[in-house]
């Protein structure tokens, strides 16, 4: 997938912009900082707090627009666009740093902003267009890692050039090189139609805003999908603006050492974009999002208690090489940097689901909405760290850690207002943790519209294995006894399960289960049945009840059969006693889902879907 023509050159695209971003940013604020302190007509503080502001404003004002242009036109074609619009830019900021004009490089500092405010959305949406769901989470992660290490690289390069004696010439040289080579990879994307019916709407500097916003919290997971993925930049913010004070006052370290930070953060944001990547086993796995949310948490609180205590000489600053070979710092390099691993584990499964969930001829406005919510964030990262540190003068560490017990709030928060999370935890503790499971066939669970997923009923745990099976959220048909298990009845009632029962022992409950059923089905949602209804006595699949067949008289949608094997003898199955009644004896057993081609719901029976998933369950039996 990497080196394929559909990914390498955005990919190589969208490495050259970042860098060249921040590239740039970091030259004119060195520039500013260090070298022409008595040329600028305002303040240099000032000037240091607009060139932050101006940066990102555009992202308040311009990302419904780009959302909805993206959405609406050919990708490759915008992106081309885009990258020109970035060379005219660049080629004038060359003029602009060799001629000192500070004022000027501050405007083209807005438009660089612009452009990247437009090429946010595009870049997201683009994957699922180009990737299949199968590769979206290796895209994401290398999207991540690419993103981060560009700007760790720009960030660095730029005070390494303008440190050189030459070094106007040179950041003239490279941001134009930069934007040549940027342009050139962009001609090579393919092309990517926009999808589906097209509805670009006129510009609107604030409704638009709020219109997009709007459009994204009408899907309440995606809405807490961008909550999530904007507190991490509301985290990685502070971390990044705090870096140089808390290297200078805390650990008596001078600016290589906050490069050193930087760079510990940054690359262990790439690692752990990869990690989730190998442990998300081929798809979008929100399974994950916990280890990543309370890596965040755990390492800053330890990497607080590993600041030294040891005090220094009055005047005296350790340069990288001291700070490095001084064992006492070993603890708060490796905190920092599985800080930033954890982060990359968090967010890169949550960019997939939003591409997965959003409509695909909203996708890109998702996305922008997105944007706008990770730039409040990040402002409201700023206010905080002003009125803690400034007003009400606490210390670095003591912001630092109250952003670690914030973050677990933010867990708590979003797993409550989303039950998928948790359910999707649940899943992946016992499909990695308890079981080996391995899944076939899961492409052809339909990626959307109404559908039936019929297999054999082996555990009381067979919904939380399918469920991690499919990257669509599942409405399970389920025996109103196995719903109202304790503990399990909370997960159970929150993934919208619906409890059915003999009709000879509760009629009420028995249509009122068919009737959900349907009005599931009508809003083209996923549904589940077991059409034994009940769990296997010994092992072998039971007769399929006529209940599916009822379902399909009313809806004849196509239905997936699904084969389980593995989980009898568990301690969820009925096998030597009465289920959850037995002591355990098999753990990280083999557990295999085999899921076949959907077949359609008009020509079809409960005899020919039995036979169908007891083919699948003989399977190298």
């Amino acid at each position: 997938m990497i080196l394929t023509k559909r990914f390498l050159p955005y990919f190589v695209t969208l490495c050259l912009g970042a860098l060249n971003d921040n590239f740039y940013k970091n030259v004119l604020l060195l520039l500013v900082t260090y070298s022409q302190l008595n040329t600028l007509p305002i303040d240099v503080n000032l000037f240091v707090n607009l060139a932050a502001g101006v940066f990102i404003l555009p992202f308040f004002l311009f990302s419904a627009h780009a959302g909805i242009v993206a959405d609406n036109m050919n990708k490759a074609k915008l992106i081309r666009r885009l990258k020109l619009l970035e060379l005219i830019i660049m080629s004038t900021a060359a003029i602009a740093i060799v001629s000192q004009s500070y004022m000027v490089m501050l405007f083209l500092l807005f438009l660089t902003g612009s452009q990247s405010a437009y090429f946010g959305p595009v870049k997201y949406s683009l994957l699922p267009q180009a990737l299949s769901e199968a590769e979206l989470v290796k895209g994401n992660a290398l999207v991540e890692m690419g993103t981060f290490l560009s700007i760790l690289i720009g960030t660095l390069s730029a005070g390494l050039v303008v440190a050189n004696e030459n070094g106007l010439t040179w950041a003239a040289i490279i941001v134009s090189v930069l934007a040549v080579a940027g342009y050139l990879a962009s001609r090579a994307i393919p092309s990517l139609p926009a999808q589906g019916e097209l509805n670009p709407n006129k510009f609107s500097l604030f409704s638009g805003t709020l219109r997009c916003i709007n459009k994204a919290r009408e899907t309440k997971s995606i809405w807490m999908a961008i909550l999530a993925i904007s507190w991490f930049w509301f985290l990685g913010a502070t971390y990044l603006t705090q870096f140089p004070n808390f290297a200078k006052l805390h650990l008596h370290a001078d600016a290589t050492v906050v490069s050193l930070l930087l760079a510990l953060f940054s690359v262990g944001i790439a690692v752990g974009s990869f990690v989730c990547e190998r442990f998300s086993f081929g798809h979008v796995e929100l399974g994950l999002l916990p280890f990543g949310v309370l890596g965040l948490s755990v390492f800053s609180f330890d990497m607080i208690g590993a600041i030294p205590l040891q005090m220094v000489e009055p005047g005296f600053v350790y340069s990288f090489e001291s700070f490095i070979s001084n064992a006492q710092h070993y603890r708060i390099m490796v905190d920092l940097f599985l800080v930033g691993l954890s982060g990359g584990v968090f967010i890169v499964p949550l960019y997939a689901f939003i591409q997965t969930r959003a409509e695909k001829q909203e996708c890109a406005q998702a996305i922008a909405a997105n944007n706008i919510i990770n730039a409040l964030f990040m402002v409201g990262s700023a206010i905080l760290s002003i009125v803690l540190l400034g007003v009400l003068n606490w210390t670095i560490p003591e912001l630092f850690m109250l952003i670690g017990i914030m973050n677990l709030a933010v867990l708590l928060y979003v797993y409550s207002q989303v039950p998928e999370f948790t359910q999707r935890f649940i899943s992946y503790l016992l499909s990695h943790v308890m079981y080996r499971v391995n899944v076939n066939g899961r492409e052809h669970i339909p990626a959307q519209g109404a559908g039936i997923i019929v297999s054999n009923h082996v555990s009381y745990v067979d919904a939380l294995i399918i469920m991690g099976a499919s990257t669509r959220p599942i409405r399970f048909v389920m025996d109103k006894s196995i719903s109202e298990i304790p503990l399990l009845k909370y997960v159970f009632r929150h993934a919208g399960v619906i409890p059915i029962c003999s009709p000879k022992k509760c009629e009420a409950t028995y249509q009122n289960a068919f009737e959900q059923i349907h009005q599931a089905l009508a809003n083209d949602e996923l549904v589940c049945i077991f059409p034994e209804g009940r769990l296997t006595p010994d092992g072998e699949i039971g007769e399929f009840r006529p209940g599916i067949e009822k379902i399909l008289q009313r809806d004849p949608v196509p239905v997936i059969p699904l084969a389980l094997k593995g989980l009898w003898g568990s301690y969820f199955s009925h096998k030597g006693g009465h289920a959850l009644t037995t002591k355990p004896t098999r753990f990280w057993s083999r557990v295999k889902v085999n899921i076949t081609a959907a077949v359609a719901g008009e020509t079809t029976n409960r005899m020919a879907l039995q036979q169908q998933v007891t083919q699948q369950f003989d399977i190298n039996r």
